[in-house]
Order: C-alpha cells, then sequence, then structure tokens
C-alpha cells in the first residue's frame, strides 16, 4: 500500500454500519410492489404479513427466542424505553427501587433520570476498572421493594461484555424482572435466551448491518409489561402502529446473515481488534487500553491518550480520511468528559484524550495499519502543542 492514503477507512461501527447488499435487495420489494399494510385483509396485505412474521421467526432462532417473544420497534432508545417505563409503571405498587449500572447508554440512564423525578429510586452500581458490573455488588443492592434491574450486555464505547449470565441468574433468583441493553452485542456475540436469565432484551438492526429506524424488544413469555405507546392492536397490542415492514424484513435477514457468519467474522474482527490494540500501545507511548482485554466485543479498540484532546485528533484523522469517535456518538456534540471513562476510573483531563475505534465486516487489515500507520504522528502533533506535555513528562520521569 505503499504512503498512499485510503479513500475512506470507516472505524466507527458501532455509531452505525452500512446496510448489507443481500438485506437491502429482500428490502426493497416491501416499499413498492408488496406495500400493503399488514393489518388489512386483502392479498398484498397478506404477502407484508408473512413477511413481517418471517422476521419475527428469523431473530427469534438468532437469540434463541420463542417468535411469540419479540416486538418489533424503531430502535434501540424506543426498546430501552418501553422495557424500563413499562415495567415501572405496572409494578409501581409493588415497590420503587430500581438498579442499574454507572456506564449505561443515555437511552437507559435518561429513562431512570426521569423516573427519579417521578419519585423513584435508583442504584447505580459502581464498575471496576475494567468496566464490570460486580455480581457480589449486584446481590447486596438488590432490596424487598426492588422492581427492576437493568444492564447492558456490553458496552458502547469500551467494549467491555458484561457477566450477564450471572447477573440475570441473581435477578431470577430473587424474583426481579431483568432487562439487558444488547445494542452493541447483538449480531456480533452469541445471545442464547434460552440460557440467560433475562426477562427483556433490546437491539436494534443498524448495529449489524441492518437499516435504520428499526429494532426489536424481547418480552419473555408470562412477563407482564405495560404499552409504551397507546394506539391499535399491532404487535398483540403492545405496541401499536403500522409496522415498518421493510425494516422488519432488513432486520430479520441481517440477523440471520450476522448469526450465521459470526463463529468466522468474530475471530477475523478480534484479530484486527488486537493488532490495533498491540500497535497503538506499543507504538504511542503514554497511552492505556479503556475496558477489559478479554471481555470485550470483538470489534472495540478503545484507548486514552494523555495530553491531547480527543475531539482534536479526531478532525486530524478526518483529514487523513479515517472516521473514528472518542465514545458514544450520541454525545459526540457534548463537551463533558464521557460517563463511562470516569466511571472507570479516568481522571477528566484523561477521560477528554480518548479515541473509539470499532470494527465492522467491511473493513480489513490494509486499512488497520494505515491507522497504525498515520495516527503516531497525529498524536506526537497534538502534544507538541500542548503545554502541558512536556511538564507533564518531565514529571513522570
Amino acid at each position: 500500500m505503499g504512503n498512499a492514503e485510503l479513500e475512506r477507512v470507516y472505524f466507527d461501527n458501532a455509531a452505525t454500519t452500512p446496510v448489507r447488499d443481500e438485506v437491502l435487495e429482500e428490502m426493497l420489494p416491501y416499499f413498492r410492489e408488496r406495500y400493503g399494510n399488514p393489518s388489512s385483509l386483502y392479498s398484498i396485505a397478506g404477502e407484508s404479513k408473512k413477511a413481517v412474521e418471517t422476521a419475527r421467526e428469523r431473530l427469534a432462532n438468532a437469540l434463541n427466542a420463542e417468535p411469540g417473544e419479540i416486538y418489533f420497534t424503531s430502535g434501540g432508545t424506543e426498546s430501552d424505553n418501553w422495557a424500563i417505563a413499562g415495567t415501572a409503571e405496572r409494578a409501581a405498587g409493588k415497590g420503587r427501587h430500581l438498579i442499574t449500572s454507572a456506564i449505561e447508554h443515555h437511552g437507559i440512564l435518561n429513562v431512570f433520570k426521569k423516573l427519579e423525578k417521578n419519585g423513584f429510586e435508583v442504584t447505580y452500581l459502581p464498575v471496576d476498572a475494567e468496566g464490570l458490573v460486580s455480581p457480589e455488588e449486584l446481590e447486596k443492592a438488590i432490596r424487598p421493594d426492588t422492581i427492576l434491574i437493568s444492564v447492558m450486555y456490553a458496552n458502547n464505547e469500551i467494549g467491555t461484555v458484561q457477566p450477564i449470565d450471572d447477573l440475570a441468574g441473581i435477578a431470577a433468583a430473587r424474583g426481579v424482572p431483568f432487562h439487558t441493553d444488547a445494542v452493541q452485542a447483538a449480531g456480533h456475540i452469541p445471545i442464547d435466551l434460552k440460557k440467560t436469565k433475562a426477562d427483556m432484551l433490546s437491539l436494534s438492526a443498524h448495529k449489524f448491518n441492518g437499516p435504520k429506524g428499526v429494532g426489536a424488544l424481547f418480552i419473555r413469555k408470562g412477563k407482564p409489561l405495560e404499552p409504551f405507546l397507546l394506539g391499535g392492536h399491532q404487535e398483540k397490542g403492545r405496541r401499536p402502529g403500522t409496522e415498518n415492514v421493510p425494516g422488519i424484513v432488513g432486520l430479520g435477514k441481517a440477523a440471520a446473515l450476522a448469526v450465521a457468519e459470526m463463529p468466522e467474522e468474530s475471530a477475523r474482527l478480534a484479530a484486527l481488534r488486537d493488532r490495533l490494540i498491540d500497535g497503538i500501545l506499543g507504538g504511542i507511548p503514554h497511552t492505556r487500553l479503556n475496558g477489559s482485554r478479554t471481555k470485550r466485543l470483538p470489534g472495540n479498540v478503545s484507548v486514552a491518550f494523555e495530553f491531547i484532546e480527543g475531539e482534536s485528533l479526531l478532525l486530524l484523522l478526518d483529514m487523513k480520511n479515517i472516521c473514528a469517535s472518542s465514545g458514544s456518538a450520541c454525545t459526540s456534540g457534548s463537551l463533558d468528559p464521557s460517563h463511562v471513562l470516569l466511571a472507570i476510573g479516568l481522571p477528566h483531563e484523561k477521560a477528554h484524550g480518548s479515541l473509539r475505534l470499532t470494527l465492522g465486516r467491511y473493513n480489513t487489515a490494509d486499512e488497520a495499519e494505515y491507522v497504525l500507520r498515520e495516527l503516531p504522528p497525529l498524536v506526537a502533533r497534538l502534544r507538541d502543542m500542548s503545554p502541558l506535555y512536556k511538564a507533564g513528562v518531565k514529571t513522570m520521569i
């Protein structure tokens, strides 16, 4: 490849992914030729209804769940809101104590903050330096009036995969409903809902090469949950609104492809991930890995550089045609340091120097090498501009 710049290196797959050709091809007929409303009675409506049910079966198979436990939504945020607010509303008479973790996505945290304003009490579980929730801490936090526990499957910023089987098992043993935000995990690591005792699980299609604007909520059979929206009878009366048939079709296809290819693709991405981590930590001094080295999503690289500002690094990377992130895409407009990085113990100044590279099915080894070549001089350039750099290095020596 020499010193030539690549046309574009997209290393922000945790933010969104491109739709696969196979997925788009299967969606297209439902925009025009098969446009019927699934709730109507004529033949083209029947085609749409059949397509929705086929997608439901595909997603259920991908999660080892039952089709009747899958409810389609507009995405992960709606699924999270529905699971948490719906459970709180239904169970408020039994108790008003809720448990979550300190590193949840804002689609979770902001719902809990609103519930706090409405008289609920929330325990935010701490995490260790790798971003892991302790099962023992969860056990101690459960009270007689606890009505919901929500802990994410894998973190969107640092890639840490939680011990969900253990956490959900503790909740089940204590009779407390358990929800997990699996938006980053679904389609990337195995999920078995016959084994994992989660009562609810959220996911979003656009994180695994499906379309934007569609997701799902798994609700275990027999678990009551109040509707989040009010309206018609769609989704067995639990999620009203005319179904997004093309999006649902795309979700089902993307989930089926992701699970079928997961063993080989996860190994490939993990190798690229480890090459990037080793190259960055070995080639750039005063750098640390954020999150667990081993309990980690296959495509997540999160590092923190001392003495630089992450947003400036992103602008320089963009000039080299490298798309990356300093954390969650949902907070990229904020000047505050990442709540996730603060929770794992980084001070404010180091949290501001973070970089997230997230890999997907279209990334290559050549792209990883290109980033490893271009990144060190950019970090050095920013450090040379920092009045704190030389003083900081002297202090370390």
